[in-house]
């Protein structure tokens, strides 16, 4: 059967455009994205606006506000752990401070957050010698009976070493002497630990502070327990105290310790996700979030963690005010509630948006502190990496241009695995774990130098790519 011409040659064009479509992967009709030699010359024609906002941020007027706005915050409130009086106090002060700076649409979104309560906690060692140490409860951990435990000790360096030596473990205190090979790797004692230790019988476990560097200094964190098994005692303790517990076991000497914690979780507490914005001109509903979390733990002063990049989040928003400029985007800071105990309040957050999820353009967070900035790591499409690059060359007056892979941040994980391009700040972090969750997370660690630069790179990008007269492409 044959149709007429004039149709049969409209269907050799349609399947012919379809083949081009496969082989090419994008649409001919038109354009759908500006050519990468366009966006190019796009972009370069910001680098006037870069220069005045690093000029600002570590020149000008705004030099080593985020450094003091940082100060005055955790010297205020101090440490703010997920449920705590304290994490209320931080999000009220915060909010009247975005609101004070004459930021848009500052307001609070409500999420219920974890709240474990440390309690009073200690670890005696009775044999073979008196010996108090520095520990710190895991979060999430459950307490110890009335009047503590008292067991020998079982000492191990690896999960694999305590499933040979699983028939020694029962009613006892296994120990965890395992070397810091990378946080990543590592953290999985931490994490894991206590249940690994009850699936053979232990009554708690103790794990080496997850480390590169300790000055007898114990480093806490969250914990999880598995379903179905036992939930003990959990602590961390010293680098010190693990290596000399190790060295002790490997003479076969008999260790006994008491352990004592007080630990609790309470239930889940009403908390709030805080927001600021400066409202885009052309294309409100999308949206380039910056973001930091606002909770910390109990120890410290949570100034690196996250302090640093809450300040940043908010200096960024402020650089930009205070020129006057107004990207065609929406750029929008949030202050994440209940990142320690695995991203609460920003999973509850994604909940709440994912609606709108086309409208993101760009999420970004900085969650690994706040030193010398090297540039971002990033997460997205060829395209949008091509992009991103070119972006980065803005920041050549402060040699930030390095663009990075794999954008990291627990609080935007989610948006990244949904297709969103995700950003995070890449920093000479090389002692980021020498203070990490440990009382040591400090202003002193803080550098207002450092956060300057931190702030421009944060600013930089946030608005240029805001401004754009496209997305990032998925």
């Amino acid at each position: 059967m044959t149709g007429n011409s004039k149709y049969s040659s409209g269907m050799v064009y349609v399947t012919l455009l379809i083949l081009i479509i496969l082989i090419q992967g994008k649409p001919l009709y038109g354009s759908e994205h500006k050519q990468l030699g366009e966006i190019s010359k796009e972009i370069s024609h910001y680098a006037d606006i870069a220069l005045k906002i690093i000029d600002l941020a570590v020149f000008g007027k705004a030099q080593n506000r985020s450094y003091e706005r940082l100060a005055t915050f955790t010297d205020t409130i101090g440490n703010r752990v997920s449920g705590s009086k304290d994490l209320d106090l931080a999000i009220k002060y915060m909010y009247n401070a975005l609101k004070q700076d004459g930021l848009e649409n500052v307001h609070l979104e409500p999420v219920k957050i974890p709240h474990w309560v440390r309690g009073e906690e200690s670890a005696v060692m009775l044999l073979p010698r008196n010996h108090t140490m520095s520990i710190l409860g895991l979060g999430s951990s459950v307490g110890t009976p009335k009047g503590g435990i008292e067991a020998e000790v079982l000492v191990v360096e690896s999960f694999e070493e305590l499933k040979r030596r699983a028939t020694e473990a029962k009613g006892k205190i296994v120990v965890y002497n395992q070397p810091f090979v990378s946080y990543g790797e590592t953290v999985a004692y931490r994490a894991s630990g206590a249940s690994e230790a009850a699936r053979v019988g232990a009554v708690a476990s103790l794990i080496r502070s997850v480390t590169p560097f300790s000055i007898n200094s114990p480093h806490t964190g969250w914990q999880w327990y598995d379903p179905g098994v036992p939930q003990i005692p959990t602590a961390c303790i010293t680098v010190e105290d693990a290596e000399m517990m190790a060295r002790m076991a490997s003479r076969g000497t008999r260790i006994v310790l008491r352990l004592t914690m007080g630990a609790q979780t309470l239930p889940d507490a009403d908390s709030f996700n805080t927001v600021a914005e400066i409202t885009g001109s052309e294309h409100p509903e999308q949206v380039v979030l910056l973001s930091g979390h606002l909770d910390s733990w109990d120890v410290g002063q949570g100034a690196m963690d996250d302090g640093g990049g809450v300040a940043i989040s908010w200096e960024a928003l402020s650089l930009i005010k205070d020129l006057g400029l107004r990207p065609k985007r929406t750029l929008r800071a949030v202050l994440w509630s209940a990142e320690e105990p695995g991203g609460v309040g920003a999973a509850q957050y994604f909940q709440q948006h994912k609606g709108n999820i086309s409208n993101f353009d760009l999420v970004m967070e900085s969650d690994l502190g706040t030193f010398a900035p090297l540039g971002l790591q990033f997460t997205g499409s060829d395209k949008a990496r091509a992009i991103m690059k070119e972006v980065m060359k803005l920041l050549a007056p402060i040699n930030v241009t390095s663009l990075e892979e794999h954008g990291e941040g627990t609080d935007i994980n989610m948006w990244m695995k949904a297709g969103v391009p995700g950003a995070s700040l890449h920093t000479a972090d090389s002692k980021y774990f020498w203070f990490h969750h440990s009382e040591g997370d400090t202003m002193t660690v803080q550098d207002p130098t450092e956060m300057n630069l931190c702030s421009a790179v944060w600013a930089v990008v946030a608005y240029v790519v805001a401004d754009l007269d496209e997305m990032l492409p998925r």
